[in-house]
């Protein structure tokens, strides 16, 4: 694969954006995401769908600049305020992060869907990566997880109105504050937990960086009402296709709650950031996250060198 000396990440390797070097000073990072709805309200679906575009620049350890919108929609199909208010909720969300809506493209399409390509900046000696993470640092979590359990309960119409007020809040709100603090620290690697759930992001990160990483089942945080719904076999399929994609490198522990190790695939919709910080700054790190209101916790560790990579679960 032809590569190019200014391409910092690309395709490579997995990652959550591309970076590209403009100068010794300054390097671009460039993502592209979107969904369909998860919430009934379009407002909220637009935030939600800005929010977790956005994410990949902070995993990145960068800061958004521009933005541009992605919909694909139907005249046919939904009123004209629906793409209305969906596309207020992104703009709030953009505006919210200090970046600039500078355009965007549509197409007719049935099924709805909204997201963003985003353009964000880096200093190329400041990058994160999700494969830096050394020997002895740790995890931290800035949210919980849980978010795939509920849009599965709210679609099934078993979730209660303060599961969906739940699940809008958690996934509505912008990581740029979890961020802002991890960066005061030294961090070593970061990814943002979407898709593939916390374990499987976190096997990226051990695959990527070529360690074991051990997962403190007990310590992760997971959503009200997310347990008791995960329970009853509301999981998403994604979180099936996740688990036996990972196989046997993720290595769960027959002391961990069935339960709970059914949560760590759930596949999450704008989730937290995963970064890894040495020990000496972790425990600080958390203590000032929960003073500035974000809900961080340390859930587990970079434990030991390793070629292929892998997750302990215990």
């Amino acid at each position: 694969m032809r590569s190019h000396p200014d391409l910092l990440v690309g395709i490579d390797a997995p990652d959550d954006a591309g970076v590209f070097r403009i100068n010794d000073e300054t390097a671009l990072i460039q993502t592209l995401d979107f969904l369909t709805p998860i919430t009934d309200s379009p407002y909220d679906f637009g935030r939600i769908a800005a929010a977790n575009s956005l994410s990949d620049v902070y995993a990145m350890g960068g800061v958004p600049l521009t933005a541009m919108n992605i919909v694909c929609f139907s005249v046919d199909e939904f009123p004209e305020s629906v793409l209305r208010e969906t596309l207020a909720g992104g703009l709030d969300m953009i505006h919210e992060a200090g970046a600039v809506l500078v355009g965007g493209h549509s197409v007719d399409d049935k099924e709805f869907k909204y997201g963003l390509s985003v353009t964000g900046k880096v200093h190329p000696g400041r990058i994160l990566t999700n494969g830096g993470a050394n020997i002895g640092d740790r995890l931290i979590l800035s949210k919980p997880i849980g978010t795939g359990v509920l849009s599965t309960a709210i679609k099934g119409r078993f979730a209660d109105a303060e599961a969906v007020k739940l699940l809008v809040e958690t996934a509505g709100t912008l990581n740029r504050k979890a961020a802002d603090i991890m960066l005061r620290f030294r961090p070593s690697a970061c990814t943002d937990i979407t898709g593939f759930g916390l374990a499987g992001h976190a096997l990226e990160m051990a695959v990527n960086g070529r360690k074991i990483i051990r997962i403190d089942s007990r310590a992760v945080p997971v959503l009200a009402k997310a347990r008791e719904y995960a329970s009853m076999g509301l999981l998403p399929a994604g979180s099936y296709k996740t688990r036996d994609y990972c196989g046997k490198k993720i290595r769960i522990s027959s002391l961990v709650d069935p339960v709970t190790a059914d949560l760590l695939f759930d596949p999450q919709t704008s989730g937290g950031l995963l970064f890894a910080l040495p020990p000496s700054e972790a425990g600080l790190c958390v203590s000032m996250m929960d003073g500035e209101g974000v809900p961080g916790v340390i859930v587990g560790e970079v434990s030991a060198e390793d070629s292929c990579g892998g997750i302990d679960v215990v």
